[in-house]
Protein backbone atom coordinates (compact mmCIF):
# COMPACT_ATOMS: atom_id res chain seq x y z
CA UNK A 1 0.00 0.00 0.00
CA UNK A 2 1.44 2.97 -1.01
CA UNK A 3 0.03 6.61 1.04
CA UNK A 4 0.58 9.89 0.13
CA UNK A 5 0.62 11.98 3.28
CA UNK A 6 0.64 16.08 3.54
CA UNK A 7 0.11 19.29 5.40
CA UNK A 8 -0.72 22.18 4.25
CA UNK A 9 -2.25 24.67 6.45
CA UNK A 10 -2.99 28.49 6.45
CA UNK A 11 -6.16 30.60 7.39
CA UNK A 12 -6.50 33.55 5.33
CA UNK A 13 -7.76 36.92 6.61
CA UNK A 14 -9.01 38.07 3.33
CA UNK A 15 -8.59 42.01 5.87
CA UNK A 16 -5.07 41.39 6.59
CA UNK A 17 -2.19 43.57 4.83
CA UNK A 18 0.17 40.34 6.27
CA UNK A 19 1.60 38.93 2.85
CA UNK A 20 2.13 35.18 2.47
CA UNK A 21 4.61 34.22 -0.12
CA UNK A 22 6.58 30.43 0.25
CA UNK A 23 8.74 31.66 2.92
CA UNK A 24 5.94 32.61 5.28
CA UNK A 25 5.13 28.94 5.10
CA UNK A 26 6.87 26.55 8.42
CA UNK A 27 9.96 28.05 10.19
CA UNK A 28 12.18 29.67 7.50
CA UNK A 29 9.99 27.59 4.31
CA UNK A 30 8.11 24.36 3.73
CA UNK A 31 9.84 20.92 5.17
CA UNK A 32 9.88 18.72 2.16
CA UNK A 33 10.25 15.02 1.81
CA UNK A 34 11.72 12.92 4.25
CA UNK A 35 12.20 16.00 6.40
CA UNK A 36 8.38 16.92 6.47
CA UNK A 37 7.91 13.42 7.23
CA UNK A 38 10.78 13.82 10.58
CA UNK A 39 9.20 17.28 11.10
CA UNK A 40 5.94 15.64 12.05
CA UNK A 41 5.96 11.87 13.25
CA UNK A 42 5.57 11.60 16.59
CA UNK A 43 3.81 14.58 17.07
CA UNK A 44 0.20 15.24 18.65
CA UNK A 45 -0.83 16.29 14.87
CA UNK A 46 -3.13 14.75 12.17
CA UNK A 47 -0.21 14.40 10.08
CA UNK A 48 1.86 12.64 13.19
CA UNK A 49 -1.74 9.99 13.45
CA UNK A 50 -1.45 9.43 9.84
CA UNK A 51 1.83 8.50 9.74
CA UNK A 52 1.55 6.43 12.87
CA UNK A 53 -1.54 4.58 10.96
CA UNK A 54 -0.01 4.18 7.66
CA UNK A 55 3.34 2.84 9.41
CA UNK A 56 1.04 -0.06 11.59
CA UNK A 57 -0.37 -1.18 7.51
CA UNK A 58 3.53 -1.71 6.84
CA UNK A 59 2.61 1.47 3.86
CA UNK A 60 5.02 3.21 1.75
CA UNK A 61 4.76 6.35 3.29
CA UNK A 62 5.58 9.40 1.08
CA UNK A 63 5.82 12.73 2.46
CA UNK A 64 5.89 15.07 -0.71
CA UNK A 65 4.99 18.22 1.91
CA UNK A 66 4.53 20.16 5.27
CA UNK A 67 3.95 23.43 5.32
CA UNK A 68 2.20 25.66 8.08
CA UNK A 69 1.95 29.10 7.89
CA UNK A 70 0.36 31.85 10.53
CA UNK A 71 -2.57 33.13 9.48
CA UNK A 72 -2.53 36.54 6.86
CA UNK A 73 -3.35 37.77 4.32
CA UNK A 74 -3.93 35.74 0.97
CA UNK A 75 -1.70 33.02 -0.14
CA UNK A 76 0.24 34.06 -2.90
CA UNK A 77 -0.17 31.82 -6.01
CA UNK A 78 3.55 30.97 -6.88
CA UNK A 79 2.95 29.76 -3.13
CA UNK A 80 -0.15 27.35 -3.76
CA UNK A 81 1.05 25.94 -7.16
CA UNK A 82 4.35 25.36 -5.79
CA UNK A 83 3.10 23.77 -2.02
CA UNK A 84 -0.01 21.78 -4.17
CA UNK A 85 1.93 20.63 -7.13
CA UNK A 86 4.18 18.73 -4.71
CA UNK A 87 1.26 17.12 -3.72
CA UNK A 88 0.13 16.77 -6.70
CA UNK A 89 2.73 15.29 -8.37
CA UNK A 90 3.22 12.17 -6.17
CA UNK A 91 -0.65 11.30 -6.33
CA UNK A 92 0.39 11.31 -10.26
CA UNK A 93 2.93 8.58 -9.57
CA UNK A 94 0.30 6.36 -7.99
CA UNK A 95 -1.12 5.52 -4.68
CA UNK A 96 -3.70 3.89 -2.63
CA UNK A 97 -4.62 5.97 -0.49
CA UNK A 98 -4.50 10.08 0.55
CA UNK A 99 -4.39 11.32 3.83
CA UNK A 100 -4.23 15.27 3.77
CA UNK A 101 -4.09 17.91 6.90
CA UNK A 102 -5.61 20.86 5.92
CA UNK A 103 -6.95 24.09 7.52
CA UNK A 104 -10.40 24.93 5.53
CA UNK A 105 -9.79 28.12 5.28
CA UNK A 106 -7.39 29.24 3.03
CA UNK A 107 -8.09 31.89 0.04
CA UNK A 108 -5.14 32.84 -2.37
CA UNK A 109 -4.71 35.35 -4.56
CA UNK A 110 -6.93 33.97 -7.30
CA UNK A 111 -8.89 31.48 -5.74
CA UNK A 112 -11.72 31.50 -2.63
CA UNK A 113 -11.64 27.55 -1.99
CA UNK A 114 -7.69 26.90 -1.77
CA UNK A 115 -8.20 23.19 -0.32
CA UNK A 116 -11.56 22.49 -2.39
CA UNK A 117 -9.43 23.54 -5.53
CA UNK A 118 -6.62 21.30 -4.21
CA UNK A 119 -8.66 18.06 -3.53
CA UNK A 120 -10.42 18.38 -7.12
CA UNK A 121 -6.92 18.40 -8.47
CA UNK A 122 -6.14 15.48 -6.58
CA UNK A 123 -9.66 13.49 -7.39
CA UNK A 124 -8.98 14.08 -11.14
CA UNK A 125 -5.56 12.76 -10.70
CA UNK A 126 -6.81 9.71 -8.13
CA UNK A 127 -10.78 9.03 -9.46
CA UNK A 128 -11.00 5.68 -7.41
CA UNK A 129 -8.78 6.08 -4.48
CA UNK A 130 -9.30 7.30 -1.25
CA UNK A 131 -8.97 10.83 0.09
CA UNK A 132 -9.06 11.52 4.25
CA UNK A 133 -8.80 14.91 5.16
CA UNK A 134 -8.66 16.20 8.67
CA UNK A 135 -9.76 20.39 8.78
CA UNK A 136 -9.59 22.83 11.38
CA UNK A 137 -12.63 23.64 13.38
CA UNK A 138 -12.25 26.97 11.57
CA UNK A 139 -12.87 25.69 8.23
CA UNK A 140 -15.11 26.95 5.74
CA UNK A 141 -16.87 23.51 3.96
CA UNK A 142 -17.58 23.81 0.29
CA UNK A 143 -19.39 21.50 -1.86
CA UNK A 144 -15.93 21.40 -3.65
CA UNK A 145 -13.98 20.43 -0.48
CA UNK A 146 -16.46 17.63 0.42
CA UNK A 147 -17.69 16.15 -3.24
CA UNK A 148 -13.69 15.45 -3.72
CA UNK A 149 -12.98 13.64 -0.23
CA UNK A 150 -13.82 10.08 0.74
CA UNK A 151 -13.56 11.41 4.22
CA UNK A 152 -13.77 14.66 5.87
CA UNK A 153 -13.54 15.09 10.04
CA UNK A 154 -12.54 18.25 12.13
CA UNK A 155 -11.14 19.10 15.37
CA UNK A 156 -13.98 19.26 18.32
CA UNK A 157 -12.06 21.61 20.74
CA UNK A 158 -10.58 25.21 20.30
CA UNK A 159 -8.30 25.69 21.82
CA UNK A 160 -7.15 22.73 19.33
CA UNK A 161 -5.97 19.48 21.33
CA UNK A 162 -7.54 16.86 19.75
CA UNK A 163 -5.51 17.31 16.56
CA UNK A 164 -4.29 14.02 17.08
CA UNK A 165 -7.34 12.05 17.49
CA UNK A 166 -8.96 13.91 14.77
CA UNK A 167 -6.20 12.69 12.23
CA UNK A 168 -6.62 9.24 13.66
CA UNK A 169 -10.27 9.32 13.39
CA UNK A 170 -10.36 10.07 9.82
CA UNK A 171 -7.28 8.20 8.94
CA UNK A 172 -8.81 5.28 9.81
CA UNK A 173 -11.69 5.61 8.66
CA UNK A 174 -10.34 6.65 4.75
CA UNK A 175 -8.15 3.39 5.49
CA UNK A 176 -10.93 1.07 5.86
CA UNK A 177 -12.37 2.60 2.54
CA UNK A 178 -9.23 1.02 1.28
CA UNK A 179 -9.46 -2.38 2.38
CA UNK A 180 -12.95 -2.31 1.73
CA UNK A 181 -14.37 -2.66 5.86
CA UNK A 182 -15.44 0.84 5.59
CA UNK A 183 -18.17 2.01 3.48
CA UNK A 184 -18.18 5.96 4.64
CA UNK A 185 -21.66 8.02 3.48
CA UNK A 186 -21.10 11.59 4.29
CA UNK A 187 -23.06 14.26 4.40
CA UNK A 188 -22.64 18.23 4.60
CA UNK A 189 -24.78 21.92 5.17
CA UNK A 190 -24.32 24.99 6.15
CA UNK A 191 -26.91 28.07 7.37
CA UNK A 192 -26.24 31.60 6.86
CA UNK A 193 -24.47 32.32 9.90
CA UNK A 194 -21.16 34.44 11.22
CA UNK A 195 -20.25 32.99 13.99
CA UNK A 196 -17.39 35.35 15.80
CA UNK A 197 -14.99 33.48 16.63
CA UNK A 198 -14.70 34.79 20.67
CA UNK A 199 -17.79 32.63 20.53
CA UNK A 200 -16.29 29.59 19.41
CA UNK A 201 -14.47 28.05 22.45
CA UNK A 202 -15.81 24.70 22.77
CA UNK A 203 -15.57 25.32 26.81
CA UNK A 204 -18.70 27.01 27.07
CA UNK A 205 -21.78 26.82 25.40
CA UNK A 206 -23.05 27.18 22.52
CA UNK A 207 -20.06 25.33 20.51
CA UNK A 208 -19.58 22.76 24.05
CA UNK A 209 -22.94 21.95 23.65
CA UNK A 210 -23.39 20.87 19.65
CA UNK A 211 -19.66 19.23 19.87
CA UNK A 212 -20.80 17.52 22.80
CA UNK A 213 -23.62 16.11 20.69
CA UNK A 214 -21.56 15.51 18.06
CA UNK A 215 -19.38 13.03 20.31
CA UNK A 216 -22.48 11.72 21.89
CA UNK A 217 -23.69 10.62 18.01
CA UNK A 218 -20.56 9.19 17.47
CA UNK A 219 -20.45 7.16 20.51
CA UNK A 220 -23.89 5.79 18.98
CA UNK A 221 -22.20 4.61 16.15
CA UNK A 222 -21.50 7.36 13.94
CA UNK A 223 -17.94 6.87 12.25
CA UNK A 224 -17.14 10.86 11.98
CA UNK A 225 -19.53 13.87 13.13
CA UNK A 226 -17.34 17.25 12.88
CA UNK A 227 -19.31 20.93 13.35
CA UNK A 228 -17.14 23.75 12.05
CA UNK A 229 -17.80 27.21 13.53
CA UNK A 230 -16.08 28.87 10.29
CA UNK A 231 -13.73 31.74 9.63
CA UNK A 232 -15.67 34.60 9.61
CA UNK A 233 -13.07 37.28 8.71
CA UNK A 234 -12.50 34.98 5.49
CA UNK A 235 -14.72 37.37 3.19
CA UNK A 236 -15.72 34.43 0.73
CA UNK A 237 -19.06 33.17 -0.45
CA UNK A 238 -18.80 30.18 1.96
CA UNK A 239 -17.54 31.50 5.23
CA UNK A 240 -19.68 30.55 8.39
CA UNK A 241 -20.91 27.84 10.49
CA UNK A 242 -21.31 24.27 8.99
CA UNK A 243 -21.81 20.79 9.54
CA UNK A 244 -20.01 16.87 8.19
CA UNK A 245 -21.45 13.92 9.02
CA UNK A 246 -19.97 10.15 8.02
CA UNK A 247 -21.71 6.92 8.58
CA UNK A 248 -21.21 3.71 7.85
CA UNK A 249 -23.12 3.11 4.75
CA UNK A 250 -26.28 5.15 5.19
CA UNK A 251 -26.45 8.42 3.59
CA UNK A 252 -29.93 8.97 4.95
CA UNK A 253 -28.56 9.07 8.91
CA UNK A 254 -25.69 10.94 7.70
CA UNK A 255 -28.18 14.09 6.49
CA UNK A 256 -30.62 13.73 9.48
CA UNK A 257 -27.57 13.86 11.70
CA UNK A 258 -26.18 16.92 9.69
CA UNK A 259 -29.83 18.67 10.05
CA UNK A 260 -30.49 18.15 13.55
CA UNK A 261 -27.11 19.75 14.56
CA UNK A 262 -27.11 22.66 11.55
CA UNK A 263 -30.92 23.74 13.20
CA UNK A 264 -29.59 23.68 16.88
CA UNK A 265 -27.28 25.97 15.68
CA UNK A 266 -29.58 27.97 13.91
CA UNK A 267 -31.78 28.44 17.20
CA UNK A 268 -28.90 29.61 19.32
CA UNK A 269 -27.21 31.78 16.63
CA UNK A 270 -28.02 34.60 19.26
CA UNK A 271 -25.31 33.04 21.41
CA UNK A 272 -23.18 33.30 18.73
CA UNK A 273 -22.43 37.18 18.51
CA UNK A 274 -19.74 38.22 20.82
CA UNK A 275 -20.35 41.83 22.80
CA UNK A 276 -17.37 43.74 24.18
CA UNK A 277 -16.54 46.21 26.73
CA UNK A 278 -14.64 49.38 26.17
CA UNK A 279 -10.85 48.84 26.69
CA UNK A 280 -10.31 51.41 29.43
CA UNK A 281 -13.22 50.07 31.15
CA UNK A 282 -11.08 46.65 30.74
CA UNK A 283 -7.98 47.33 31.58
CA UNK A 284 -9.32 49.28 35.06
CA UNK A 285 -11.04 46.30 35.44
CA UNK A 286 -7.81 44.25 35.21
CA UNK A 287 -5.64 46.83 37.85
CA UNK A 288 -8.52 45.90 40.46
CA UNK A 289 -7.97 42.43 40.63
CA UNK A 290 -5.81 41.30 43.63
CA UNK A 291 -4.35 38.53 42.71
CA UNK A 292 -2.42 37.22 39.85
CA UNK A 293 -1.93 35.64 37.36
CA UNK A 294 -4.14 38.10 35.50
CA UNK A 295 -4.83 37.11 31.83
CA UNK A 296 -5.08 40.40 29.71
CA UNK A 297 -6.45 39.12 26.09
CA UNK A 298 -5.80 41.62 23.04
CA UNK A 299 -7.82 39.15 21.01
CA UNK A 300 -8.62 42.33 18.50
CA UNK A 301 -4.57 42.09 17.27
CA UNK A 302 -4.22 38.00 17.42
CA UNK A 303 -1.14 36.69 14.50
CA UNK A 304 -3.38 33.40 14.83
CA UNK A 305 -6.35 34.92 12.69
CA UNK A 306 -4.14 37.16 10.59
CA UNK A 307 -3.37 40.13 12.88
CA UNK A 308 -0.45 41.93 12.33
CA UNK A 309 0.42 41.56 16.27
CA UNK A 310 2.11 45.31 15.92
CA UNK A 311 -0.81 47.36 17.23
CA UNK A 312 -0.18 48.46 20.52
CA UNK A 313 -3.35 49.72 21.35
CA UNK A 314 -3.72 47.54 24.41
CA UNK A 315 -0.10 47.67 25.74
CA UNK A 316 -0.37 51.22 25.36
CA UNK A 317 -3.86 51.38 28.04
CA UNK A 318 -1.67 49.17 30.56
CA UNK A 319 0.94 51.52 30.34
CA UNK A 320 -1.06 54.56 30.95
CA UNK A 321 -2.87 53.31 33.93
CA UNK A 322 0.01 52.10 34.98
CA UNK A 323 -0.38 48.36 35.53
CA UNK A 324 2.61 46.44 37.20
CA UNK A 325 4.55 43.64 36.80
CA UNK A 326 3.55 43.12 33.59
CA UNK A 327 4.66 40.52 30.72
CA UNK A 328 3.62 41.30 27.65
CA UNK A 329 3.18 38.93 24.79
CA UNK A 330 4.42 39.90 21.84
CA UNK A 331 5.23 42.58 19.57
CA UNK A 332 6.02 41.61 16.45
CA UNK A 333 8.84 44.60 15.02
CA UNK A 334 11.81 43.13 13.55
CA UNK A 335 13.15 46.32 12.64
CA UNK A 336 13.29 46.64 16.79
CA UNK A 337 14.19 43.29 16.99
CA UNK A 338 17.23 44.17 15.57
CA UNK A 339 18.15 47.79 16.99
CA UNK A 340 17.97 46.24 20.61
CA UNK A 341 20.05 43.52 19.73
CA UNK A 342 22.70 46.26 18.57
CA UNK A 343 22.41 47.92 21.52
CA UNK A 344 23.09 44.20 23.99
CA UNK A 345 21.62 42.95 26.75
CA UNK A 346 21.61 45.75 29.77
CA UNK A 347 21.58 48.29 27.12
CA UNK A 348 19.20 51.17 28.41
CA UNK A 349 17.15 52.13 25.10
CA UNK A 350 14.27 54.40 23.99
CA UNK A 351 12.55 53.42 20.67
CA UNK A 352 9.21 53.56 18.74
CA UNK A 353 7.94 49.60 18.90
CA UNK A 354 5.02 48.46 16.83
CA UNK A 355 2.75 50.32 14.62
CA UNK A 356 4.62 49.63 10.94
CA UNK A 357 1.52 47.96 9.10
CA UNK A 358 -1.17 50.25 8.15
CA UNK A 359 -4.70 48.33 8.18
CA UNK A 360 -6.53 50.08 5.08
CA UNK A 361 -9.16 47.41 5.61
CA UNK A 362 -10.55 48.71 8.75
CA UNK A 363 -9.29 52.43 7.96
CA UNK A 364 -6.36 52.15 10.67
CA UNK A 365 -3.30 53.74 10.40
CA UNK A 366 -0.19 52.46 12.16
CA UNK A 367 1.04 54.02 15.84
CA UNK A 368 3.86 53.23 17.18
CA UNK A 369 4.89 53.24 21.07
CA UNK A 370 7.49 55.12 22.72
CA UNK A 371 8.85 53.28 25.45
CA UNK A 372 11.96 53.57 27.17
CA UNK A 373 13.68 50.59 29.20
CA UNK A 374 16.37 47.52 29.66
CA UNK A 375 17.56 45.03 27.34
CA UNK A 376 16.88 42.35 29.66
CA UNK A 377 16.87 39.08 27.45
CA UNK A 378 18.07 38.31 24.04
CA UNK A 379 17.42 34.88 22.30
CA UNK A 380 16.68 32.82 18.80
CA UNK A 381 13.29 32.23 19.82
CA UNK A 382 13.32 28.44 19.44
CA UNK A 383 11.79 26.40 21.54
CA UNK A 384 9.89 22.93 21.36
CA UNK A 385 5.78 22.87 22.86
CA UNK A 386 5.13 20.93 25.74
CA UNK A 387 1.62 21.59 26.07
CA UNK A 388 -1.64 19.72 25.32
CA UNK A 389 -1.41 21.51 21.97
CA UNK A 390 0.99 21.28 18.98
CA UNK A 391 2.60 18.75 21.29
CA UNK A 392 6.35 17.86 19.71
CA UNK A 393 6.40 20.89 17.02
CA UNK A 394 9.55 23.31 17.57
CA UNK A 395 8.56 27.12 17.14
CA UNK A 396 10.83 29.53 15.68
CA UNK A 397 9.55 32.93 16.90
CA UNK A 398 12.90 34.55 15.19
CA UNK A 399 15.30 36.49 17.26
CA UNK A 400 13.27 37.49 20.12
CA UNK A 401 14.03 40.16 22.79
CA UNK A 402 12.77 40.85 26.30
CA UNK A 403 12.58 44.83 27.16
CA UNK A 404 11.81 45.75 30.87
CA UNK A 405 10.02 49.04 31.60
CA UNK A 406 10.30 48.77 35.27
CA UNK A 407 6.99 47.84 35.36
CA UNK A 408 6.44 46.12 32.19
CA UNK A 409 8.46 43.79 30.36
CA UNK A 410 8.14 43.81 26.54
CA UNK A 411 8.62 40.64 24.63
CA UNK A 412 9.36 41.47 20.81
CA UNK A 413 9.89 38.63 17.81
CA UNK A 414 10.68 38.78 14.46
CA UNK A 415 8.40 36.22 13.28
CA UNK A 416 4.63 35.93 14.26
CA UNK A 417 3.42 33.47 17.22
CA UNK A 418 0.28 33.25 19.10
CA UNK A 419 1.13 32.34 23.01
CA UNK A 420 -0.72 29.41 23.51
CA UNK A 421 2.03 27.41 25.12
CA UNK A 422 3.62 28.34 28.24
CA UNK A 423 7.04 27.89 26.50
CA UNK A 424 6.87 31.26 24.57
CA UNK A 425 7.68 32.78 27.98
CA UNK A 426 9.35 30.38 29.83
CA UNK A 427 11.85 30.05 27.31
CA UNK A 428 13.54 33.60 28.04
CA UNK A 429 13.48 33.22 31.49
CA UNK A 430 10.46 33.99 32.57
CA UNK A 431 8.00 32.86 35.16
CA UNK A 432 4.18 33.27 33.60
CA UNK A 433 3.30 32.04 37.41
CA UNK A 434 5.15 34.44 39.13
CA UNK A 435 3.25 37.68 37.14
CA UNK A 436 0.72 39.85 38.11
CA UNK A 437 -0.32 40.37 34.95
CA UNK A 438 0.11 38.70 31.42
CA UNK A 439 -0.81 40.50 28.19
CA UNK A 440 -1.48 37.88 25.73
CA UNK A 441 -2.21 38.25 21.82
CA UNK A 442 -4.66 35.31 21.62
CA UNK A 443 -8.38 35.20 21.29
CA UNK A 444 -9.26 31.62 22.59
CA UNK A 445 -6.04 29.34 22.32
CA UNK A 446 -4.37 30.29 25.36
CA UNK A 447 -6.58 28.39 27.32
CA UNK A 448 -3.98 25.51 26.14
CA UNK A 449 -1.45 26.82 28.22
CA UNK A 450 -1.84 29.74 30.06
CA UNK A 451 -5.65 28.81 31.47
CA UNK A 452 -4.07 26.60 34.13
CA UNK A 453 -2.32 29.12 35.89
CA UNK A 454 -4.53 32.16 35.56
CA UNK A 455 -6.50 33.53 38.59
CA UNK A 456 -8.49 36.25 36.58
CA UNK A 457 -9.31 36.40 32.77
CA UNK A 458 -10.25 39.44 31.13
CA UNK A 459 -10.93 40.70 27.42
CA UNK A 460 -9.52 43.82 25.72
CA UNK A 461 -11.29 45.22 22.53
CA UNK A 462 -8.64 47.17 21.25
CA UNK A 463 -7.65 47.89 17.27
CA UNK A 464 -6.50 45.19 14.60
CA UNK A 465 -7.67 43.02 11.46
CA UNK A 466 -9.10 40.16 13.92
CA UNK A 467 -11.52 42.76 15.73
CA UNK A 468 -15.36 40.98 16.73
CA UNK A 469 -17.03 44.28 15.66
CA UNK A 470 -18.29 43.47 12.01
CA UNK A 471 -18.84 46.96 11.26
CA UNK A 472 -15.34 47.90 10.78
CA UNK A 473 -14.98 45.15 7.95
CA UNK A 474 -16.41 45.53 4.93
CA UNK A 475 -17.96 42.21 3.77
CA UNK A 476 -18.40 42.01 -0.04
CA UNK A 477 -18.37 38.43 -0.94
CA UNK A 478 -19.87 36.14 1.90
CA UNK A 479 -23.36 35.30 0.94
CA UNK A 480 -25.95 37.30 1.55
CA UNK A 481 -28.45 37.48 4.04
CA UNK A 482 -26.30 36.30 6.34
CA UNK A 483 -26.45 36.71 10.41
CA UNK A 484 -25.97 38.57 12.54
CA UNK A 485 -24.67 41.04 9.15
CA UNK A 486 -28.24 40.85 8.38
CA UNK A 487 -31.26 40.88 10.66
CA UNK A 488 -32.67 37.64 10.19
Amino acid sequence: MRVVIALLKHETNTFSPVPTPLERFGNGGPAWGSDAYNAYRGTATPMGAFIDLAEAEGAEIVTPVAAEAWPSGPVSDDAYMRLTGAILEEVAKGCDCVLLDLHGAMVTESLEDGEGELLARVRKLAPDVPIGVALDLHGNLSEKIVSNATAVAGFKTYPHVDMYETGERVGRITLGAVKGTCRPAMAWGSKPMLPHVMRMGTAEAPMRDLVDEARRLERDGALAVSVFGGFPHADIRDAGIGVVTVTEGDLTEAKSIRDGLLEEAWRRREEFVYHAEPLAQSVARAARLADGPVLILDHSDNCGSGGTQDVTTVLAEIIRQDLKDVVAFAIHDPAAVARLIEAGVGARVTLDIGGKLAMPAIGLQGRPLTVSGVVRVITDGEYTIRGPMYTGVRVGMGRTVVLDTGSVEIVLIERHHEPWDLGCLLSLGIDPAAKRHIMLKSRIHYRAGFQPIAKHIVECAGDGVTTSDYGRLHFERVRRPIYPLDDM
